[in-house]
């Protein structure tokens, strides 16, 4: 069983990580290190796992499909480690976390602050800013970040979800304007937009053929707060580009009404983010291993909601 299992975390590091060579600093390997361990594991598979270039690496389908099942058994492996650590010790102290306000307040928290009726001594410190906090130099245990992860020296990531988007606008705003029903057609309304650091985002919408295109809407309003947008948008200001655990209730109650269905929105990956170290918190681990598996269920139920 020992040697079947040689091989899965280097894989399952590699396909997060990018690149061999990065995977390969967050295992204090050499890039050699882990381009054999691979091969060694396609070698007794009998499939490959990668599409490798000089430039770029992606999984194959065997590959896609291998990275699934390894996650599962390595969380599996991971929450049992858990469950018997914290039977030998009582977890406890302060767990600082930093989390975006609104994904934060709405999908984080409340499965976190569940943590502290499990573990009475365990003591949670909640921080909610859009802002990137430098975790070591703040003193955060732990941050939850959304979108693509920069170049984090020092810090180690791990995926707790992907959350989606979806195009909406209020009933008067479609009954005086239109709906639109094509991408050209989009770009033509009025429209709600984020902004951050002076730029807008553009929406990212899912083509037929899976190709993402970025659209830059008609920017009739701008916000750095995504609340104020789907008020906004809920008002008959305009379209508006938002996640679907933000406007979910609005969408029931028919403040909001769904556009472009058959088009379904681009995602965006949620991770958790915490200071490299030799020996992980009990508490750290605890809690991402928390995320992990309660909130992708949560975000799911959202969506099929909807």
């Amino acid at each position: 069983m020992t040697d079947r299992l040689n091989g899965i975390s280097v894989f399952v590091t590699a396909v997060e990580a990018g690149s061999f060579a990065l995977a390969a600093g967050r295992l204090h390997l050499s890039r050699s290190a882990v381009g054999k361990t691979i091969a060694r594991l396609e070698q007794r598979l009998g499939v490959r796992l990668f599409h490798r270039t000089t430039r770029s690496q992606s999984l194959t389908d065997d590959g896609a499909l291998f990275y699934e099942r390894c996650l599962r058994a390595l969380e599996e492996i991971r929450t049992a480690e858990t469950l018997l650590e914290s039977g030998k010790q009582q977890v406890g102290g302060r767990l600082r976390v930093s989390m975006p306000v609104l994904f934060g307040r709405m999908c984080i928290a409340p499965l976190l602050t569940e943590l502290t009726r499990e573990h009475p001594g365990l003591e949670l410190e909640l921080s909610f800013s859009d802002r990137i906090v430098d975790l070591i130099e703040d003193g955060f245990d732990l941050a939850i970040r959304n979108g693509a992860l920069a170049s984090n020296g020092g810090l180690v990531a791990r995926r707790i979800g992907d959350h989606r988007m979806t195009l909406c606008a209020s009933p008067d705003y479609l009954r005086s304007c239109g709906e639109p029903h094509s991408l050209e057609q989009l770009a033509r309304h009025d429209a709600v937009t984020y902004m951050r650091a002076g730029a807008v985002r553009q929406w990212s919408i899912l083509e037929a053929d899976g190709k993402v295109r970025e659209v830059m809407p008609n920017k009739r309003l701008q916000m750095d707060d995504l609340q104020a947008i789907a008020d906004a948008a809920a008002a008959g200001f305009g379209i508006a580009w938002l996640p679907c655990w933000l406007v979910r209730d609005r969408l029931l109650k028919g403040e909001l009404v769904r556009l472009m269905r058959d088009r379904p929105g681009a995602s965006f990956e949620a991770h958790a983010v915490w200071p490299q170290t030799p020996h992980l918190p009990l508490k750290v681990r605890l809690a991402v291993d928390t995320l992990v598996s309660k909130l992708p269920p949560s975000l799911a139920l959202v969506e099929k909601a909807l």
